[in-house]
């Protein structure tokens, strides 16, 4: 249509390079999320999400091989049953079979732009700069380098726990005690809050246990610092947890897919 372009990428697509190419093009949609580390095919897996955006947001569909019938078939919107960090990929459809390609749903023109979520506008700010799909791109590039490691460098896999989605009297219980608690209303009417917030006030941004650790410009991602297994970062996300849970009465889900 005028308003929209559909684009099919093949799932074995660096990500990254995939925003870029639409960023490029002035095609909005993918901006905020910018720099996540991977490739297309996953992204739909985990509905990855960034600085108040979901892939949601701007998935048509996807075509996918079932280990089962042999057969490929294509998926709607409605059929991949997207939730926060959820898909019916880590369900009913988990190790059933593989996705080839993904279709996008991407703006040409009246964009919805999203600055509100994280420090978005004080980067835009900071550079002087009027939001568009380029600078957006752009300070979400700088904000992502600025506090998180590269997984080439220093082993990690992201943000390891979800946003907690709470009732609203609980929120407010926690807030009459902190009054700075980040704080993301929601549609379903619970609101979400910052897990790498509640980290940092439990005190474990930085600290290091053996080589594993809470990073220290970022606390809701774990960081091997080399050597260790897992086993031992398990058990240091699960000490985060209980100090969490013991000090907010928040209980944190990971947001990573654990293995055995």
């Amino acid at each position: 249509t005028e308003d929209h372009v559909l684009l099919q990428v093949a799932a074995g697509e660096n990500w990254h390079d995939t925003v870029l190419y639409t960023v490029q093009r002035g095609w909005g949609g993918l901006q905020n999320l910018s720099l996540i580390p991977g490739l297309v095919g996953a992204a739909p897996v985990q509905n990855i999400g960034a600085y108040g955006v979901e892939l949601a947001d701007s998935f048509d569909s996807l075509r996918f091989f079932s280990w089962d019938t042999g057969e490929i078939r294509t998926l709607s919107h409605a059929d991949c049953a997207f939730g926060y960090r959820d898909s019916v990929f880590k369900g009913a459809l988990k190790g059933k079979g593989v996705i080839l390609s993904v279709t996008f749903k991407l703006s040409t023109q009246h964009h919805a732009l999203k600055t509100s979520y994280g420090a978005i506008q004080d980067e835009l700010a900071a550079r002087g700069q009027e939001a568009s799909i380029q600078t957006i791109s752009e300070a979400v590039i700088a904000i992502r380098q600025s506090k998180l490691p590269d997984p080439k460098v220093l082993g990690n896999s992201g943000s390891f726990f979800k946003n907690p989605a709470l009732p609203a009297e609980q929120v407010a219980g926690i807030a009459a005690r902190h009054p700075q608690l980040p704080q993301y209303p929601q549609p379903d009417g619970t609101i979400k809050v910052a897990a790498g917030w509640l980290i940092e006030q439990a005190g474990w941004k930085g600290k290091r246990v053996g080589q594993v650790g809470m990073h220290a410009q970022q606390a809701l991602v774990l960081v091997n610092y080399g050597g260790a297994n897992g086993p031992e970062l398990w058990a240091h996300a699960q000490r985060v947890q209980a100090s969490v849970f013991e000090q907010f009465g928040v209980h944190l889900e990971p947001e990573v897919n654990l293995i055995g």
